[in-house]
C-alpha cells in the first residue's frame, strides 16, 4: 500500500460523501417542497477534489511502464496449429458482390 493507493481511497471516500450529501439534500428539498436546481457549491467542490484525487491515483498506482523489446524470448509469436474444426466457409461474406474482390487486389 503506497501513497497513491491511499490517495485513491481518500478520493473514493470524498466522492461517496458527496453522493450521500446530494441524496440527503434532495430529500430535504422534497420535505420543504422546493425544486432541485443543482447541488450546492460545496458538493461540486467535493466532486472536483475527489475526481482529481482518483485520477492522480489511477495514474500513479499501476507503476512505471516498461519497454517491450521485440527480441525478447517472452514476446515471441505463438503459431496455432491449423485445426479444421474452426474453419468456417458458410458466412455472410458470400453475399457480397464478386466485384469487390477486384478492388482489393
Amino acid at each position: 500500500m503506497g501513497v497513491g493507493f491511499a490517495v485513491g481511497v481518500l478520493g473514493v471516500l470524498i466522492l461517496s460523501h458527496a453522493a450521500y450529501f446530494t441524496i440527503q439534500y434532495r430529500s430535504l428539498l422534497k420535505i420543504t417542497e422546493e425544486q432541485f436546481s443543482g447541488p450546492p457549491i460545496n458538493v461540486v467542490m467535493e466532486l472536483i477534489a475527489g475526481l482529481v484525487l482518483c485520477m492522480w491515483a489511477a495514474l500513479t498506482v499501476p507503476g512505471k511502464f516498461l519497454s517491450i523489446l521485440p527480441q525478447s524470448d517472452e514476446n515471441q509469436v505463438v503459431a496455432l496449429p491449423a485445426n479444421l474444426d474452426f474453419m468456417i466457409f458458410n458466412h455472410r461474406g458470400k453475399t457480397l458482390p464478386s466485384s469487390m474482390d477486384a478492388k482489393f487486389k
